[in-house]
């Protein structure tokens, strides 16, 4: 990003919307705005109308993200965190339970996955689920296009799992993906893509930059799994207008607290077992259950059923055992509040 290009940014060219507005009081009017662009261990990178800042992170600090909207004292120290349009957030990689913030206030996900032998439905519907329950409006981006016998018949199996869905076919390479995608990239409107290693994300950035800004990865030959490039996250300006956030490619995206998302990605299957004639329907053997007529009328694929049950089940389990932390995080805390007060009363 040219210096000369930060320095005359308005920040409805960031994605400022009247929603961020009015979370600000007549006394803090004046306070300047910024927006994280970049996020380190210990540090955020910012932009605002004044140009780019850093900023500690500092302990008593609420939770940042890439993506999130900041109210800065006059000194240019932190004063606020403002409420977020959309939030993305997973459960930590790994086996600590914990949850961990990706991204905020992102419009629309692109959801990047290659017609080669990524291609996985189950895995789209995970990313739909995902960009559901944020708040952002997902589009499906099969790339690779030119390596695959015959795109069309893919698109329409990603199309038969929600008629409204977009879902655009594209070779990352070419020029003509960024007027496909241009719909999605116009000024103030912040475009986050996501995807595992290797299906074209680095690529369809450059491509939608218009630089060489992720350096992109050759794929190994044996699996058409790409190696893990990118690892940090950054929001860049898009020349057309927009703003595009990079994520890492995901080894490991595990749902939590996200039944919101899984329910309506898989809307077809909840309006289905309204129709059951047990509330409690499982869909397995139980008579007059309407998900099992429509498997067995071609209605419904059973592939679907299996891939709702699957994800409802990791997202539960997973917000229960981060409900479960979070008790017990509340339990200690309150534990050394009562020592402390304890301490206090002696000493007194």
């Amino acid at each position: 990003m040219s210096h000369s290009m930060a320095n005359t940014l308005k920040l409805d060219q960031l994605g400022w919307r009247p929603f961020f507005q009015q979370q600000i009081s007549l006394e803090q009017w004046e306070y300047p705005v910024v927006r994280v662009i970049a996020q380190y261990r210990n540090r955020l990178e910012l932009l605002g109308e004044a140009g780019k800042s850093a900023l500690d992170l500092l302990p008593g600090m609420p939770p940042i993200t890439v993506g999130d909207w900041l109210l800065l004292t006059p000194e240019g120290h932190f004063c606020r965190l403002l409420e977020r349009l959309s939030l993305f957030r997973r459960k930590a990689a790994g086996t600590k339970v914990a949850e961990q913030l990706i991204a905020a206030n992102v419009d629309t996900l692109f959801v990047v996955t290659s017609l080669n032998e990524d291609f996985n439905l189950n895995r789209i519907e995970r990313y739909l689920s995902l960009a559901n329950e944020a708040g952002a409006e997902p589009v499906v981006i099969l790339s690779k296009a030119d390596l695959c016998e015959d795109p069309e018949s893919l698109r329409r199996e990603v199309q038969a799992l929600d008629s409204l869905l977009a879902v655009e076919t594209v070779n990352c390479l070419d020029e003509d993906v960024i007027q496909k995608l241009l719909p999605w990239c116009v000024a103030g409107r912040t475009v986050a893509l996501m995807g595992s290693s290797g299906v074209g994300k680095s690529t369809l950035v450059n491509t939608l930059l218009g630089k060489t800004v992720q350096l992109t990865g050759s794929i190994r030959e044996d699996d058409s799994k790409g190696r893990h490039i990118t690892t940090g996250r950054s929001l860049h300006l898009i020349p057309t207008g927009g703003l595009l956030m990079d994520m890492p490619g995901m080894r490991e995206l595990q749902l939590a607290d996200c039944d919101e998302g899984v329910i309506t990605t898989f809307a077809d299957i909840t309006t289905l077992s309204a129709q059951c004639r047990f509330a409690d329907c499982r869909h397995g053997s139980e008579p007059g259950c309407a998900v099992q007529s429509a498997i067995s009328r071609g209605e419904l694929d059973a592939r679907r059923l299996s891939s709702f049950r699957k994800l409802m089940r990791e997202q539960a389990f997973n917000s229960a055992t981060l409900a479960e932390k979070r008790a017990r995080d509340r339990q200690f805390g309150k534990m050394i509040k009562d020592h402390l007060s304890e301490q206090k009363k002696r000493k007194g």
